[in-house]
């Protein structure tokens, strides 16, 4: 059960006005099937997240996602019943994605035959990308509404996030991932990645001479090469 916030209370469903079961949803017809195939959920994430990186930011409703995917106003309260339910799901499944980026550019080192090391730089690169491609629900996944509205589907893919880390940091260093130095290290190498990843977000390294992905290549090599020394 998430504990959510008063982030939006305009957006709570009003149950009586909800539509029973057998009652019509869609506004459009020829979308009926994609309803009834158990697509709606996904297709509220998708066009959440649309516009929530087309400038919008948080600032849509359920009704407004209703309009742009066709549906009645009160069908996307089947599936979330506040638009903070909608926002959590949205922060589960950029969790989910960004961990599975970070994992195949790692696998992707490993199979060129890459120390460990350079897999893990890979899982860097992969997490900067990732900030880069989805700024808004990077920026959503990681603010104070997601620390303070925890639930069992966002908090379990952000540790198997943490988790990657922590086990790359252990192989990169050779170290079992219960040493003490290896959670050191891997608060260390996320807050090299994350703040790497808001100073481009924020276009503060834009003036750069040598151009932000050489500089976010040679900060990361270097932070290799420095942990080679510990």
């Amino acid at each position: 059960m998430c504990a959510l916030s008063t982030y939006d209370q305009s957006e709570t469903v009003n149950h009586a006005a909800a539509p029973t079961d057998g009652a019509v949803d869609r506004l459009d017809p020829a979308l009926d099937n994609k309803y009834h195939h158990g697509n709606l959920r996904d297709a509220l994430l998708a066009a959440g997240l649309a516009m929530l990186e087309s400038g919008a930011g948080e600032s849509f409703s359920l009704r407004e996602l209703a309009r742009q995917v066709g549906v009645s106003a009160n069908a996307p309260y089947r599936h979330f019943p506040s638009k903070d339910a909608l926002l959590l799901a949205m922060i589960a499944d950029g969790f989910t994605r960004f961990s599975a980026a970070q994992i195949s550019a790692s696998m992707a080192a490993m199979q060129r035959q890459e120390s460990p090391a350079e897999c893990f730089m890979a899982a860097g690169l992969a997490y900067i990308q990732f900030a880069r491609d989805n700024p808004q629900l990077f920026r959503l996944m990681f603010s104070s509404f997601a620390a303070e509205n925890r639930c069992a589907d966002s908090d379990a893919s952000s540790q198997v996030a943490f988790q990657n880390l922590n086990h790359g940091v252990a192989a990169a260093m050779g170290k079992p991932t219960t040493d003490p130095q290896v959670a050191i290290a891997a608060i260390h190498a996320w807050g090299l990645v994350h703040g790497l990843s808001q100073l481009i977000l924020d276009h503060q390294l834009d003036h750069q001479p040598m151009g932000v992905d050489a500089l976010v290549r040679a900060v990361l090599m270097q932070s290799k090469d420095l942990a080679g020394k510990v």
